[in-house]
């Protein structure tokens, strides 16, 4: 699947990829509006509720929950369209140094709407780097290096960064930080008090960019699968190929390196990266294949913002717009206690979310860098 085997000339959209962006996107939306968090309510323990409230939170250390597939799911869509809207560009003449340039602005700016989210809340400087822009800013720009190479090197470096992760995690010889799959006490906590002074919150670890980049990495690849003049029943095969492949080395490692999100563990980086090819291949089938666009189009139109309601959720615009729903949904539900009252709240306020992004979409305003 070099750039001499695979077809990159620009063709209709492949819708999926929005569906798959936006449905990513309703999800983080969804915990940003209150209402997952609802559905772990000490009323539902016991019942089937609960066990899709708890899929909805991140394992607490070792093990995975659906949730903990959220953040890959969004780093390797992005991969998904890199070679999509890459190959538009080439096709329009621009040059490799002009990319090269755009890429780069992109990848420092995402850094910095990254770390700028830390700063708003405690309103001063707050240097850390574990968010999704955070981390995007890194990974976008190591898939982009490796656009123009064949599947081997990219597959390669992936496989290596992983690598890399995992042989730094074992034998860092820092005393107190030399436990690979212990809480603050391993390389990627080093690492954080090393670049900020401090530790991140949740045990999470700015170096999960590095073994995470095969997430955008094998995105690029999974978008060239969709670019390549294929039939659909081949591209969807080896979709689903590749991800049961990466199931199978994920799971298969997991005796011997704990599935750990926190840190982002070699087994973890190969279990959610195949859920995400799995995902892929099941999304252009249903959109693409199958013809449930209009379904789709429901979660497209947030993947057409992702950047614009993440930022704005981030900033307390899901606040903002709980404050102004609240009355209303008191004076409807406010006599069925207190429990279905906050439910009707923040549905309302995810439902809000959509619709600032259904405005944008009628009025064709998409915010992209």
């Amino acid at each position: 699947m070099s750039s001499e085997t695979t077809t990159l000339s620009a063709q209709s959209r492949i819708q999926s990829i929005d569906f798959f962006r936006g449905f990513t996107m309703f999800m983080l939306i969804g915990e940003f509006s209150g209402f997952l968090g609802t559905l772990s309510n000490p009323f539902f323990e016991g019942t089937f509720i609960s066990a899709i409230g708890e899929q909805l939170d991140h394992a607490e250390w070792i093990g995975l929950h659906f949730w903990d597939l959220i953040q890959p799911f969004f780093m390797f869509i992005v991969g998904v369209a890199m070679p999509f809207s890459m190959t538009k560009r080439w096709n329009n003449g621009e040059t490799w140094p002009s990319t090269l340039r755009h890429a780069a602005i992109r990848s420092v700016s995402l850094l910095f709407l990254g770390w700028a989210l830390y700063c708003i809340g405690p309103g001063k400087i707050t240097f850390r780097f574990t968010n999704v822009l955070a981390q995007l800013s890194v990974t976008y720009f190591i898939a982009f290096l490796l656009l123009r190479k064949t599947v081997k090197w990219q597959l390669i470096v992936s496989f290596a960064l992983i690598l890399l992760a995992d042989l730094l995690y074992r034998f860092w010889p820092v005393e107190g930080f030399n436990q690979p799959f212990t809480p603050d006490q391993n390389f990627g906590s080093w690492f954080d008090l090393a670049l900020t002074g401090r530790l991140g919150g949740g045990h999470w670890v700015s170096f999960n960019a590095i073994a995470t980049s095969a997430h955008t990495i094998w995105g690029v690849l999974a978008g060239m699968i969709l670019m390549n003049e294929w039939t659909p029943k081949k591209k969807i095969q080896t979709l689903l190929l590749a991800g049961l492949a990466g199931l199978v080395i994920g799971y298969g490692l997991s005796p011997f390196t704990p599935i750990i999100k926190h840190i982002c563990t070699s087994s973890f980086v190969f279990v959610s990266g195949g859920w995400c090819l799995i995902a892929m291949a099941f999304s252009y089938w249903f959109v693409d294949i199958k013809g449930y666009k209009k379904f789709a189009l429901f979660f497209a139109i947030i993947g057409m913002n992702p950047l614009f309601i993440y930022f704005f959720a981030h900033t307390n615009g899901t606040n903002w717009v709980s404050s102004l729903v609240k009355p209303f949904v008191n004076l409807l539900f406010g006599s069925f206690g207190e429990l279905p009252s906050q439910m009707a709240q923040s549905m309302t306020v995810w439902m809000a979310m959509w619709g600032i992004c259904y405005f944008l979409y009628k009025r064709k305003i998409f915010i992209r860098l």
